[in-house]
């Protein structure tokens, strides 16, 4: 009988024992798997940002040019207007002159 018991302890002792490496293996597993999940969550980040990066990027350089466009209609116009101005600018005043006058 004492020989069943002593097999027996033995044999809770080496469970306690298997227990006890495996609560260790998953500690160990638990924490490699974080570590991984908070690199891949790093890289995911970085790679997002530098997607958000190129696309402001992008829409900066299309806004510089649609401005840069619009600058140069503008300064067309705008040369288009005192080009007439000088030119016709004796005929607007005698224009106004004559408006005033007639009343």
């Amino acid at each position: 009988m004492d020989h069943i018991v002593k097999k027996l302890s033995e044999i809770e002792h080496a469970a306690e024992a298997v227990v006890e490496h495996a609560e260790l293996e998953k500690s160990e597993l638990e924490e490699r798997i974080q570590n991984e999940r908070n690199q891949f969550d790093k890289q995911l980040e970085d790679h997002t940002q530098k997607e958000l990066n190129d696309i402001h990027k992008g829409l900066n350089r299309q806004m510089d040019e649609i401005l840069a466009r619009q600058n140069r209609k503008n300064q067309t116009a705008i040369e288009e207007i005192k080009k007439d101005f000088e030119e016709k600018h004796t005929a607007y005043a005698e224009k106004i002159v004559r408006r005033i006058i007639e009343g």
